[in-house]
């Protein structure tokens, strides 16, 4: 039962921090033009914000995609996950650790400046980071 309560509490407050969430993809896109789509979702695979219209599908695949990457980093010793991208024919997909408990995914056209999209995504992950985490250490008892 305290489970269920802490849960409900938690998904309160991500629900709060939506609108921050969605104001800090807006940015993100602004900054890097040729992103197709933007999302943020937990570990777990919850969409949190999304700019983007296959969000849930997209966000299902980067958590098992997660689960994939954290097996690699720990069998390999490379410490915890950070990012991980792919590239296809049409374009990029990737996603970075945002804080302690979400993630942001970002889908970008194959002419995108793989740099600038790495830059510019570290920083919008920790901003959405910083946003998820004080969510998830302050939720409101209503």
């Amino acid at each position: 039962m305290r489970r269920a309560l802490r849960l409900r509490a938690e998904r309160r407050a991500l629900m709060r921090a939506e609108a921050d969430l969605l104001a800090e993809l807006k940015r993100l896109r602004i900054r890097v033009p040729q992103l197709t789509g933007a999302l943020a979702a937990s570990s777990e695979g919850l969409v949190l914000a999304a700019d983007t219209e296959e969000a849930e599908s997209v966000a299902s695949l980067t958590a098992a995609a997660l689960r994939a990457a954290l097996r690699l980093t720990e069998a390999t010793g490379q410490g915890g996950f950070r990012e991980l991208l792919v590239q296809g024919e049409r374009g990029y997909v990737a996603t970075y650790a945002a804080g302690s408990s979400a993630l942001l995914t970002l889908l970008a056209e194959p002419r995108t400046n793989v740099g600038r999209l790495h830059l510019e995504a570290r920083r919008s992950g920790a901003r959405i980071g910083e946003l998820v985490d004080g969510a998830l250490d302050r939720p409101e008892n209503t």
